[in-house]
Parts: structure tokens; C-alpha cells; sequence
């Protein structure tokens, strides 16, 4: 091609791209959108989906052999950020994996549909992901719509049977049980609002399984799974994850951080630790028990099914009486009911047990019995990632004094820990609200809260400390500290 020829080619390719930058200035000019605003620094939706996580079950990780080398899979409840016009390249990918407590599933518990009287979702997740970050809430094994096996969750003959005698023996054909903690009761199956009648007719089973479901390196192995995952999925700018444990789960996550774990299914957990940015206990159990599991028959449980009703779920508000009076609005309206239809949402066999009418079953939510080791002063003091910490001062599930020993024994070379108590919120910190004068501060502003507005309550307070905690690490602007947010939602420092 000669030198003209080439001269005129360019001159084509300038007057094509001039065109088509002219047609799109005239669509910008239409659609008032800039060029340089094609993108977003802020979510415009969320989007919530679920997806399933196959796994082989390793041989020796479950107390019962019998679900060695099987298949399974866990659910997972995503909630993640909707750009319209695409993120912005300066906009950090941020991702966030919430793990569930002892009895009630995941998804209920972090994405609640129940609206508030300010006009949002008391979801977790969704606030999250308005914020620009990704969040994953599985299901453990045995929880939701994650595997439960026949012989396993799935089967009613499993839940606890009648206790044995004070010398050890059995005075009942279909067996007997022991149980380790209350919160796993016995004779469930001889409950007539629980199983009795539906689905056990009246009769009582024998065991299919005769030990506890799971122990807590079960779920560190789930936790792990669920890490690899989001970070795939995600992709955090850090290629790292928040990891928030509530209730019993804030047991499951210190395991999963605990370095000298000796597991030899569970190696390389210094990868994980890698893998976690920053960690939230928010409620969180703490027994100060033992390092390693205590094998049996030294006091655990002998069944592997534990089941609850809407009581259940209602009790997780509970808080002394007198603080009930004082703390008004505590409870939003509507929201102990709607965390059970979300419940009974990720049910599938239990909704046919429970009641005294065999034609008509009332629904019944299972989760696994498991052994509590692993989560002490010593596990505590070794762990690394910067650590929140946040409690109702009014729980009277797991005591608020838990925060303080959990605090208190993390390294004192961390310089990037925090303790939040928080008044007027019970085990239920997460989904509750506030009503009446005490809501408006005499002075200051609520945390997270707008300036002259009343506080919308811990419920808020709880997402904001989230949002901050996970971009910056600080709360309230601090890095460390102690800090009390008062019955007006409003934040003082101190022990």
C-alpha cells in the first residue's frame, strides 16, 4: 500500500471513530448519563440467589462412621451487590462469610424479610450488599436445606429418647439417652407437641444413629469449603474475607482460625488464617472448655437430632422482664413469626412433624447435636486477625460476659481489636428495633444514625458497625477500644 493509500486508510479510521463518538455523546446527552460516570461507586440493587457446594463426607470427620465416604453438599445464601452501569475500577471488591448458631439456619437468620417500621429489611446481608459487600450465609452440614442423611436428621427415631437410671441402666426397649447441655433436652421424641404424634404415632423409636451428628471440625471443614468459595465468587480485591460468627458459630469460626488445630483431616489451616481479614463475634457462645474434643462416653450426648418449634425461634428475644419494660420496641413487630416461615422455608421433612393433631402436622425445624470443644482463653489469645466483638448487654442466651472474657483474652499485642456492648438488645441483637422516647437521644447522635433522627435501633447500629468494620477496621473511627452504645443508640467509650 503506498503512502497516500495509508494516509487515506487513517483518515477513514479518524472519521469512523469521530462518528462514533459523536453517536455516543448523543446518547449521554440523551440518557443524561456522562462518560465519565458509565460506571458505579455505588450499588444500585442486590441481587440474592442460593447455590449448593458438593463435598465427599472424609472418613473419621463425624462421630458416626456411618456417614464416612459419603456424598454431600451445603447450602449457601448469597446476597450480593447489582451494579447497573458496571463498578467502578476504583471500588473495592469486599466479601463477607456469616456463619450460623446453634439451632436456627443461616439464611433466616442474616437475610430476614421482616421490613421495619423506618421502612428497610432488617436483613444483614442486604445492608451488606448495599454497601458493596458480597455475602455468603451457608448452611452447615445438618442445617436448611444442606444434607441431613436418612439414617441421620432425616430420621425422627433419632431425636433423645427417656434418660437412663442413675446406676447406668435402661429400663426401656427402644433404648435410652444422656445429653451433655440443656439446650439438647431429652425425650423429645416423647414430646406430644414435638414428635409423639407426628410423625411417631405414639410409639417411641430406637436410634438409627446412637452418637451426636457432628463435632466442631465438622463445620471448620463446611467453613473452609464456604471461604474457598466466596473468594472464588467474589473475588475481594485483599483475596480475603470477613468472617462473622453468631452464637455458637463464633465457636466454629475461632476453630477455624485456631493455628495449632492438630486435626490431621483439617491441614494447612495457616492458609485459612490467610484467607480471613478481619473477624466479628457478634453474640457469640463461650464456654471456655476444652482445647480438643473429650471422647466418649465422658458425658456426650447419644443422639444425633435435636428439633424446635416457633417457641424456639421466639425465645432467641427473650430478655429479663424488667428490661422487656424498659426497653421498648425491642422486638419489631412481626419478626419472631416471619424468622419461623423463613425457617420452615428451608424445611423439607420436618414440615411434616409436630402437633397433637395427626392430620394436621404444625412443621418442626431439626438441626444436629455436636460436641462444643475449642473455644477458650487460650484459642482466643493465639488468634490474629483484627477481631470485633459485639453483644446485647440484655442476652440472656449467651451472657454479655462472654464479650468482655473474649476480649480480654485476645492477644495484647493486638492492636486492632474492639468490644461493642450494646444496651437494649438481647440475643436477638441483630433483628431488633427501638419505639418510644427512649429512642431519641437527649444529646449526640445514634450510631449509624442520621442527626436529630431516633434511633432505628440495635438492628442498626449492628449493620453499621458491620460496614465500617469490614472496610476500615474501626468502629466509630477507632481501631481498639471498649465502647458502650446506650439505650438511644448513642456511643460513650469505656469498659
Amino acid at each position: 500500500m503506498s503512502r497516500p493509500q495509508r494516509a487515506l486508510g487513517r483518515a477513514a479510521v479518524t472519521i469512523l471513530a469521530v462518528t462514533a463518538l459523536t453517536a455516543t455523546n448523543a446518547v449521554a446527552a440523551v440518557t443524561g448519563v456522562s462518560l465519565a460516570a458509565a460506571c458505579d461507586k455505588a450499588p444500585t440493587d442486590v441481587q440474592v440467589s442460593d447455590h449448593w457446594l458438593p463435598f465427599t463426607v472424609p472418613a473419621g470427620l463425624m462421630p458416626d462412621a456411618q456417614f464416612d465416604g459419603l456424598s454431600a453438599e451445603l447450602q449457601v445464601h448469597r446476597v450480593q451487590p447489582v451494579y447497573a452501569h458496571g463498578k467502578c475500577h476504583s471500588v473495592p471488591n469486599r466479601a463477607a462469610v456469616l456463619i450460623h448458631g446453634r439451632s436456627v439456619y443461616g439464611p433466616p437468620v442474616f437475610d430476614l424479610r421482616q421490613p421495619t417500621p423506618e421502612g428497610v429489611e432488617l436483613s444483614v446481608q442486604k445492608a451488606l450488599a448495599r454497601a458493596g459487600v458480597d455475602t455468603f450465609a451457608p448452611n452447615l452440614l445438618g442445617y436448611g436445606r444442606s444434607t441431613r442423611f436418612d439414617h441421620g436428621l432425616n430420621d425422627p427415631g433419632n431425636a433423645s429418647l427417656r434418660p437412663y437410671e442413675s446406676d447406668g441402666t435402661c429400663l426401656y426397649a427402644e433404648g435410652c439417652d444422656r445429653t451433655h447441655v440443656p439446650a439438647f433436652p431429652l425425650d423429645q421424641q416423647g414430646t406430644p407437641t414435638l414428635l409423639f404424634t407426628n410423625p411417631l404415632g405414639g410409639q417411641r423409636r430406637a436410634h438409627s444413629s446412637h452418637l451426636r451428628f457432628a463435632r466442631v471440625d465438622t463445620f471448620v471443614r463446611d467453613i473452609r469449603q464456604v471461604i474457598d468459595d466466596a473468594i472464588a465468587r467474589a473475588q475481594p480485591s485483599d483475596g480475603k474475607v470477613t468472617l462473622v460468627g453468631y452464637s455458637a458459630g463464633g465457636q466454629h469460626i475461632a476453630r477455624t482460625l485456631y493455628a495449632a488445630n492438630p486435626n490431621p483431616l483439617l491441614p494447612h489451616t495457616d492458609q485459612y488464617i490467610a484467607k480471613v481479614n478481619r473477624i466479628v463475634f457478634l453474640s457469640s457462645l463461650f464456654l471456655n472448655n476444652s482445647t480438643e474434643e473429650i471422647a466418649p462416653p465422658s458425658g456426650w450426648a447419644t443422639f444425633p437430632l435435636h428439633v424446635y418449634d416457633a417457641a424456639g425461634v421466639a425465645a432467641t428475644w427473650q430478655m429479663p422482664a424488667a428490661r422487656e419494660t424498659a426497653c421498648t420496641g425491642h422486638v419489631v413487630p412481626g419478626s419472631p413469626g416471619q424468622l419461623w416461615t423463613q425457617v420452615l422455608e428451608e424445611e423439607t421433612t420436618g414440615l411434616q412433624w409436630g402437633g397433637t393433631d395427626p392430620a394436621h402436622p404444625t412443621g418442626l425445624a431439626r438441626s444436629p447435636v455436636f460436641s462444643s470443644y475449642g473455644w477458650n482463653t487460650m484459642v482466643a489469645g493465639q488468634l490474629t486477625p483484627p477481631t470485633l466483638v459485639v453483644h446485647g448487654v440484655e442476652d440472656t442466651t449467651t451472657s454479655v460476659a462472654n464479650a468482655s472474657t473474649i476480649y480480654g483474652a485476645l492477644p495484647t499485642s493486638m492492636t486492632n481489636k474492639v468490644l461493642v456492648k450494646v444496651a437494649c438488645a438481647s440475643h436477638a441483637l441483630l433483628l431488633e428495633g427501638c419505639s418510644g422516647h427512649r429512642c431519641t437521644p437527649a444529646s449526640g447522635t445514634p450510631y449509624g444514625g442520621t442527626p436529630g433522627a431516633p434511633w432505628a435501633g440495635p438492628h442498626a447500629t449492628l449493620k453499621a458497625a458491620l460496614i465500617e468494620w469490614i472496610r476500615s477496621g474501626t468502629f466509630n473511627g477507632a481501631a481498639s477500644g471498649q465502647f458502650l452504645v446506650d439505650e438511644s443508640g448513642v456511643v460513650s467509650a469505656g469498659p
